[in-house]
């Protein structure tokens, strides 16, 4: 069995693969819409990708920065929805860390992924590669949440 790190970058390719699908159809007027008054909405969850996945470059050692983070950190409270970046801005982040993330995992530095592990983030293997391990699985979850909203709104299922 092979347990190469490469199975970490074919998650995030997969993961990238099914948000491209769900959002792509998706009107503007359902971008903030909430199944609930405590849930979240298309554009936070799609906006807490973003910056996850800026994270992880980060941990890899990538210089990764956006004006809007704060917006989309765990456990934000939700602001006026013009608070928000529009969604031709949050396509384009999404578009950008993606690929970006993608280049990064094609040769990620060995010898960044054996540093040990920083304090704060879950990490599987006490090392960074654990960390990174852990943020493709942080990322799965919400992939999961972008398809449940997809199929609540009305637009089918995205994978099937």
């Amino acid at each position: 069995m092979e347990t190469g790190f490469s199975h970490i970058a074919g998650m995030f390719k997969v993961n990238t693969d099914i948000i491209n699908k769900a959002i792509a159809d998706i009107s503007p007027e359902h971008w903030f819409q909430k199944p609930g008054d405590n849930s979240n909405h298309l554009m936070f969850i799609l906006g807490h990708l973003v910056v996850h996945r800026g994270k992880t470059l980060k941990t890899l050692g990538v210089n990764w920065d956006n004006p809007w983070a704060q917006l989309f950190a765990r456990g934000a409270e939700r602001v006026a929805d013009a608070e928000y970046p529009s969604i031709d801005e949050m396509r384009a982040a999404w578009n950008q860390v993606s690929a970006e993330l993608a280049g990064t995992l094609k040769q990620p530095n060995p010898d960044v992924l054996a540093q040990d592990a920083p304090k704060g983030p879950p990490t599987f293997d006490g090392k960074i590669s654990g960390t990174i391990a852990f943020f493709a699985f942080h990322d799965t979850y919400h992939v999961g949440q972008v398809s449940y909203l997809r199929k609540w709104l009305g637009y089918g299922q995205t994978v099937g």
